[in-house]
């Protein structure tokens, strides 16, 4: 079972595609380019639509999703947490 969607292999970011991703889960995200599987185990609950982290990321790294710049890291995400407004914010202002 598919329970994210990343799109190209250097993303820093998976979309969560189901319901139901609970903290200690271990889930699997499929990368689009180049066709193949990551695994990674939840550190929080993720809701569907939401962002789950595919790596450590410190404050100020860059994080980037479908090969775009979404923006930069507020607070310290670790491997398998949720990835939100509560951490990452744009960098327009």
């Amino acid at each position: 079972m598919i329970h994210f969607v990343v799109h190209e292999k250097d993303d820093g970011v998976g979309v969560v595609v189901v319901e139901g991703c609970k903290v200690g889960q271990k889930t699997v995200g499929w990368i689009m380019e180049p066709d193949s599987t990551v695994n990674v185990a939840l550190k929080s609950d993720i809701p569907i639509g939401h962002k789950v982290a595919l790596k450590d990321f410190k404050v100020g790294d860059t994080v980037i999703k479908y090969g775009v710049d979404i923006g930069k890291v507020v607070a310290p995400i670790k491997k398998g947490e949720h990835l939100h407004v509560h951490n990452v914010k744009t960098k327009r202002w």
